[in-house]
């Protein structure tokens, strides 16, 4: 099995750059991130060079954070905006060999008008990912941590990608988010697997490190590797201590 670290929470004390290296000195397979916008694409790109590890992928940028925004691809008034931000970041991307473009959603009331938008956002973002063959991710997010979030179960992400029918759009498995909001998480994997671009995992309830807590990750990630899942799981967790301090499951769960 083969791990990424998710540098929007391990390594958070460094530069992006240096926090690619000190991934790859950590013993991860590659990296992904959230925003990695004040990143100067060229300096993000040598560190991947000098280490050999690839940027798997980045978020969308959610809005105005400080005001609450959690993504904006879902919000009928600030259509205009999503559509830029998609385009930023699909630029990034492709500037520095990144694959997947996870589209945040937002807050919404749940209505039509948002889900129109959400789809009609996520069909432009499948457009200009398309040129570069990249994939976007859509992420069923739990409603304990973010009231309000538009998609937060995989029944509504596979209704969207069902609708759409884009070979470019997939789901970001979040094991953390999905076993507070639904559970049988290796049922579900199993059931999904053709529609899942990126798995991602951190302990339940607290989303520390993923060796304690209600998830027996070691089975899962054996149970994925008996399905037959070839691509990267990411370590999309909060430390409890420091990032280096926590790593001892990484060896073990790759074994």
């Amino acid at each position: 099995m083969r791990f990424s670290a998710n540098l929007g929470f391990l390594y958070t004390d460094l530069s992006l750059p240096d926090a690619v290296k000190a991934a790859k000195d950590g013993g991860f397979d590659a990296v992904e991130c959230h925003f990695p916008y004040d990143t100067p694409p060229e300096d993000l790109q040598a560190a991947l060079d000098k280490t050999g590890l690839q940027m798997l992928a980045l978020n969308t940028w959610p809005g105005h954070r400080d005001a609450g925004d959690f993504g904006l691809a879902a919000l009928p008034d600030r259509a205009e905006e999503a559509r830029a931000e998609i385009g930023r970041a699909v630029d990034f991307a492709a500037a520095t060999g990144i694959t997947f473009i996870h589209v945040m959603a937002g807050l919404t009331d749940g209505g039509h008008a948002a889900e129109d938008q959400f789809r009609a956002n996520l069909d432009h973002a499948c457009d200009l990912a398309s040129a570069h063959g990249m994939t976007v991710l859509i992420e069923p997010i739990n409603t304990r941590d973010v009231p309000g979030y538009h998609l937060s179960g995989t029944d509504h992400a596979e209704e969207i990608l069902t609708a759409l029918d884009r070979p470019e759009l997939k789901i970001m498995f979040d094991c953390y988010h999905m076993q507070i909001m639904q559970g049988d998480l290796a049922a579900s994997i199993e059931r999904l697997l053709p529609m899942i671009g990126h798995i991602q995992i951190a302990a339940a309830h607290d989303r520390g490190e993923p060796d304690t807590g209600e998830i027996d990750y070691a089975w899962l990630m054996s149970h994925l590797e008996r399905l037959g899942f070839d691509g990267y799981v990411g370590a999309e967790y909060k430390p409890r201590k420091t990032t280096v301090e926590g790593l001892g499951w990484l060896n073990r769960f790759r074994g």
